[in-house]
């Protein structure tokens, strides 16, 4: 069948011809390899060049990897949208897919398997590995396995321990060839050999079995303090900071003040400790979000047309958010799946180094109804991993059921068992925090005072019962500390 005009007609300026598909004897591959994979010879300044070409999920070519003699390389086109090298072919998800340090190699793995297993190579080979895994990780996760089939050579097995860290325990698996590469191994007539090595990944599983050798140095060091809180009262004697391997629950009525605690927040952690933060909130559109963490940076309520603020002043805001530290958020038009989430969170986790991420709300992520629980119970045991394995924090919002007394918008206490979910909830989480106000008050100064309690603290046990006053200051919209109130013993233990 002949190829469409699609097929043979670059959909970028700067392209070169397509060329056409030949047989590659020396590297043992055959015209159908080539024009399967879209692996042709064309020409550029007078000499002939081999050409990789690059397609978007359309199939249409957006890129071009030119090889020329002596191993020269040029990429052309669109090389950010590019994306990994014969991904176009396959259907999202299956049970594996092979990914390899080059084009040749894939190619050759292609021909091998006779064209019917998922493989894919590298754009920029091992030293842009991470990048490149890291910028496709939600399509290779849609598989079951990943197995990568890099160079058997010193940045090709730098390169594998590196990107192995991208995916979940066991779901990434390492070929070892005797040879450097797959086509290294065809040349040499070792075919057998190599389709073997396919079939057969190692399963990388770390033992996670240390000895007191191993931690003697580490364990005699002074412990630190975590990251500060933007309230001193939550630091020093109580939570003593926050720290990275954390996830910490925060519980309230519907318009308490979560968002202006997590605004005030992350305004915190950009401005003041020159962090990276990560934002995933459901209930409001990212620019609003800029807004309220910028207006609490400047004391201004930027997301309200009160007339109280001017454009320069969020301009001058928005521009320390961008130098101080860095905000990335989550546009999620309409569609909460953790999943989706988690993915997220890997990729700025790598990508950015990113490792202080907020959720609001935790309870958009689960199923309805009978799903609820289930859902809320999974996603907790992966979110308590998940700060684990890649040495994050995360503070998230849960809602909570109908207190059985007094409601939560008239001051009613909050308890763990409250929070929906709240079993998983309480079990994986390292702290838990309640806010309460009573919003119907008659007195306009207590509908701005908030309590602020400590629910749960599994590091030290001594925040326990631990509350705080934060008054809202209308003028600025911030909240600031009252008097310290101590210990409520009657507080719930879980």
């Amino acid at each position: 069948m002949a190829p469409t005009e699609r097929e043979t007609k670059p959909k970028m300026k700067g392209l070169l011809p397509v060329g056409e598909a030949q047989d590659l004897p020396k590297r043992h591959l055959v015209e159908e390899t080539c024009r399967r994979a879209g692996y042709t010879v064309s020409e550029m300044g007078g000499e002939l060049v081999q050409v990789a070409n690059y397609r978007d999920e359309t199939g249409a070519i957006v890129a071009q990897k030119v090889r020329g003699r002596g191993k020269e390389f040029k990429f052309l086109g669109d090389t950010k949208s590019a994306g990994l090298y014969l991904q176009h072919l396959w259907r999202d998800g299956g049970k594996r897919v092979i990914v390899t340090e080059g084009e040749i190699d894939a190619l050759t793995v292609f021909q091998e398997l006779a064209y019917r297993w998922p493989v894919v190579s590298l754009p920029n080979g091992a030293q842009g590995a991470k990048k490149s895994l890291s910028n496709n990780l939600e399509w290779l996760l849609k598989f079951e396995h990943i197995d990568l089939c890099f160079d058997q050579d010193d940045p090709g097995r730098a390169a594998t321990e590196e990107c192995l860290g991208l995916f979940p325990p066991g779901r990434a698996r390492i070929i070892k060839l005797p040879l450097k590469d797959p086509n290294a191994m065809l040349q040499e007539g070792r075919r057998k050999e190599l389709i073997d090595a396919l079939w057969s990944p190692a399963e990388f599983r770390p033992d996670g079995i240390v000895t007191l050798d191993d931690l003697a140095e580490q364990a005699l060091a002074d412990p630190e303090a975590g990251l500060p809180w933007c309230f001193p009262s939550l630091n020093d004697g109580k939570t003593f900071g926050r720290r990275y391997g954390e996830a910490v629950a925060l519980g309230a009525g519907t318009g308490i003040g979560k968002s202006d605690f997590m605004s005030q927040q992350i305004a915190f952690d950009i401005v003041d400790l020159g962090l990276k933060v990560g934002v995933f909130a459901f209930e409001q559109q990212p620019v609003e979000t800029v807004k309220r963490v910028a207006g609490k940076h400047a004391g201004r309520t930027f997301h309200v047309p009160d007339g109280s603020w001017t454009k320069p002043e969020l301009k001058t805001a928005i521009g320390d958010l961008q130098r101080f530290g860095g905000l990335f958020l989550y546009d999620h038009f309409g569609a909460c799946d953790w999943d989706v989430v988690s993915t997220r969170i890997r990729y700025l986790r790598h990508s950015h180094g990113v490792r202080v991420f907020y959720i609001d709300h935790l309870t958009a992520l689960a199923g309805h109804g009978d799903e609820e629980r289930g859902s809320l119970e999974k996603i907790m045991a992966e979110l308590g991993g998940l700060v684990k394995e890649l040495d994050i924090w995360v503070l998230f919002v849960s809602h909570l059921s109908t207190p059985e007394g007094k409601p939560h918008e008239e001051g009613g206490r909050v308890t763990i068992k409250q929070f929906k979910g709240s079993r998983a909830i309480g079990y994986w989480s390292h702290f838990m925090f309640g806010m309460e106000r009573n919003t119907q008050a008659d007195d306009e100064e207590e509908r701005k005072v908030t309590t602020f309690r400590v629910l749960k603290d599994r590091y030290t046990g001594r925040a326990n019962g631990f509350t705080l006053p934060l008054h809202y200051a209308q003028d600025t919209g911030r909240l600031f500390e009252g008097a310290e109130r101590g210990f409520d013993a009657s507080t719930d233990d879980f």
